[in-house]
């Protein structure tokens, strides 16, 4: 099973932007990238109303599955409040991918020392508040935070300015994949 590596941040403080760009330019490098997005409104569905597959699952479907030419959509309801990151994962388990992109899940994953973190932050004091609550490993942080370094405390880790050093995060993300790979 590959190791995720979970971005976790306040919601705006750049952690899609940092997921896109580390996707971009993994793909770019030749990986296979996953990625799951954790979604904390209560009434989200991928789903359209009034589409067939909407139509499906609210006539009492379990799981439907929509396929079209270049894609696949498995949307099955059940009560995710069960689900742990571990069985998410396991979702990419047939799809032998090289590394997964985990943006949110923070409250389950910050004391875990099993999990790489990246931490994106508006600013030093959310910097510090997520920073109290999250284990090592953290292999950056990274966020608008990252653009004003002067007022940061001195850390040992990595803070990065995506647009100014974003190949230092790149790298930083190989070595950690390669490492993993090879204590396989």
């Amino acid at each position: 099973m590959v190791s995720p590596i979970v971005v976790v941040g306040a919601s705006g403080s750049g952690k899609t932007t940092t997921i896109e760009y580390l996707i971009s330019r993994l793909f770019e490098d030749g990986f296979k990238i996953g990625s799951a997005k954790h979604i904390h409104h209560i009434d989200f569905s991928m789903d359209t109303k009034g589409t067939d597959t909407w139509r499906h699952t609210h006539a009492g479907t379990t799981i439907t599955i929509a396929i079209a030419p270049k894609e696949i959509a498995i949307i099955k309801k059940t009560d995710t409040s069960k689900y742990r990151l571990s069985d998410v994962i396991r979702l990419f388990d047939k799809e032998q991918v090289d590394v997964i992109l985990v943006e949110g899940f923070h409250r389950l994953v910050a004391k875990r020392e099993d999990l790489a973190k990246i931490i994106v932050a508006k600013n030093q004091e959310d910097l510090e508040r997520r920073l109290k609550g999250t284990a090592p490993p953290i292999l950056a942080i990274t966020g608008r935070v990252a653009r004003n370094r002067v007022d940061l405390p001195i850390l040992k880790i990595p803070v990065i300015d995506l647009e100014k050093d974003g190949d230092v995060l790149v790298n930083l993300v190989k070595n950690y994949v390669s490492a993993k790979a090879n204590r396989i």
